[in-house]
């Protein structure tokens, strides 16, 4: 256990998990962005035929899950665990599109950063000789988050400048024991962080905080050099977060600038008109399950460290006029062990 401990939040897997497959099953706005080929599938109607948005994201769950088996041409009773989280309360849209799947399950909620922390266990469950395979999986929907959060879209409520909009989707990995790469090698478990911001509609200067924490934990647990990645490439803070996230790396003597990417800045084009960019759950897994997935597969990138964020508020905490905690979660995946 001990050789296993990196740092204070570090974990080095020995035997590091393999992601066999992935699947994301997108809206269809997020089907004209710039990263539209890289989507599985992408739904020409945001209700999907069912009869309400919570319906709806379930049904994305639930098909882009059978998606990933497909994807790995495995069998349901191959899965070991699945683990999954959304944004809903009491992460409805995982256990209603999940609860017809027959495999033990684990539910967890990290907000947006849920791809990375679902990773992370379901890393170390394989590691520890636990699981052979586990199927990480998250959804977020534009239309149930602003009912839930903010406003009925009835309402025609003005969005502020700073928000985000957020994706509609699911998508997901398969974690394997075998294979031949891409590998996580180490992960780096994010402290809940809170400078006491409480505009909700602009959750981009919330999370980056908790992303410069984990970022500076990381690099301090392992002592990688700066520009060891070919991308560093967080959750969801848009693009008034990444810069506020660059600010703070550099304060802390960290400038990795020139691979420091986001993918709610990724995953939608300026002229689509989502103000700071996209955030959501399915933000960076559906940026990981489609394009940087594709990317590590064909060479082009070789080790990149993933960073989903989350703002672990709730409409409750909103209302009694608390602030925003926050938190992130960093996952280093490699094609080669060892870089």
């Amino acid at each position: 256990m001990l050789d296993k401990k990196v740092g204070k939040q570090t974990r080095r897997l020995h035997n590091p998990p393999v992601i066999t497959a992935t699947a994301s099953i997108v809206g269809p706005k997020e089907g004209k962005g710039p990263l539209a080929a890289h989507f599985d599938l992408t739904v020409d109607d945001e209700l999907w035929g069912e009869k309400t948005w919570e319906k709806a994201e379930s049904k994305f769950v639930k098909e882009t899950y059978a998606k990933i088996l497909s994807n790995a041409s495995l069998a349901a009773n191959g899965v070991d665990y699945i683990i999954a989280g959304d944004l809903l309360n009491q992460s409805i849209a995982s256990t209603f599109g999940l609860r017809d799947s027959g495999v033990p399950f684990y539910g967890v909620y990290g907000a947006c950063s849920t791809i990375g922390e679902s990773m992370g266990l379901g890393a170390m469950l394989i590691d520890g000789g636990f699981a052979s395979n586990v199927v990480c999986i998250t959804s977020s929907h534009f239309c149930s988050a602003e009912k839930q959060f903010r406003f009925p879209l009835e309402l025609g409520s003005q969005r502020a400048p700073t928000s985000q909009w957020t994706v509609t989707g699911s998508a997901g990995v398969l974690l394997s024991a075998e294979g031949t790469g891409p590998f996580i090698t180490k992960i780096t478990t994010g402290k809940v962080v809170d400078l006491g911001i409480k505009d909700q509609n602009n959750m981009g200067a919330a999370m980056a905080p908790a992303a410069a924490d984990t970022i500076y934990a990381h690099f301090e647990d392992t002592g990688l050099p700066h520009d060891y990645y070919d991308m560093v490439i967080t959750g969801d803070l848009g693009s008034i977060g990444l810069e506020i996230l660059d600010d703070l790396l550099s304060s802390n003597d960290i400038r990795i600038g020139k691979v420091l990417n986001d993918g709610g800045v990724m995953i939608f084009d300026k002229k689509q008109d989502v103000h700071a960019g996209g955030s959501g759950c399915c933000c960076c897994a559906s940026v990981l399950a489609g394009y940087l997935y594709d990317s590590l597969k064909k060479g082009k990138l070789r080790k990149i460290l993933l960073v989903p964020t989350g703002a672990l508020l709730s409409p409750t905490s909103v209302q009694q006029g608390e602030s925003i905690p926050c938190v992130a979660h960093a996952i280093v995946i490699e094609n080669v062990i060892g870089g």
